[in-house]
């Protein structure tokens, strides 16, 4: 399964649009895209996953180092679009509660 990836670059963050299944074989493209932006630390990051399908423990991880990473430079984590089965994910997981999980697909 391929998962297709778009990046925009903002001046305060950056947007990235993810579809497909986000899983232990398709994370390491998203992953790809994350880790030079997570190093530069300069700016916030937007995921939008509205068009995610589906998602293990191995995307979650993937958030989770983003996540320690931009707090390193007082940065935050946006994950947006969520639909009920992903957003269920991060609740029993603990994860909502360190990071921004939105159903809707814009920053609050």
């Amino acid at each position: 399964m391929n998962l297709n990836i778009d990046t925009n670059k903002f001046e305060d963050h950056y947007e990235i649009f993810v579809e497909g299944e986000l899983d232990v074989y398709t994370a390491p493209q998203l992953e790809e895209v994350l880790v030079p932006m997570r190093q530069e630390g300069d700016r916030d990051i937007h995921v939008n996953l509205e068009k995610v399908s589906y998602m293990d423990s191995t995307g979650l991880g993937l958030f989770v180092g983003t996540l320690k990473a931009l707090n390193k430079n007082d940065k935050e984590l946006y994950i947006l679009g969520v639909s009920d089965r992903i957003k269920r994910l991060f609740e029993i997981t603990g994860l909502s509660d360190l990071m921004h999980v939105n159903e809707g697909t814009e920053v609050d």
